[in-house]
């Protein structure tokens, strides 16, 4: 049985297709902190001081998308399909000059 973490510094977004937490007060998902922290190699307190946040919402945002990895994976392919459903093009296309 799966235990609930009580979350202290990120929350769900009211009318949101998205289930992934958001930082609270902002608009701003755990996983782009995250994926940020991650792509530029910076730590925890980097972040921190980059997105003017307390260190333990870095901390905290860092483990639930550690723990939710499936759920934010899902969620980004679903937004892939829905693009590319209306058309709209992710990769670069390549042309021959």
């Amino acid at each position: 049985m799966k235990t609930l973490t009580k979350w202290q510094y990120i929350e769900q977004r009211p009318n949101s297709w998205r289930k992934q937490l958001y930082l609270k007060g902002r608009k701003l998902s755990a996983q782009t902190v995250w994926l940020d922290m991650l792509v530029n190699d910076d730590t925890p307190e980097e972040a921190a001081d980059n997105w003017d946040l307390p260190l333990a919402a870095i901390e905290e945002a860092i483990h639930y998308c550690e723990t939710h990895r499936e759920l934010l994976q899902q969620e980004a392919e679903e937004e892939r399909r829905y693009l590319e459903e209306g058309g709209v093009l992710l990769e670069p296309q390549i042309t021959h000059g």
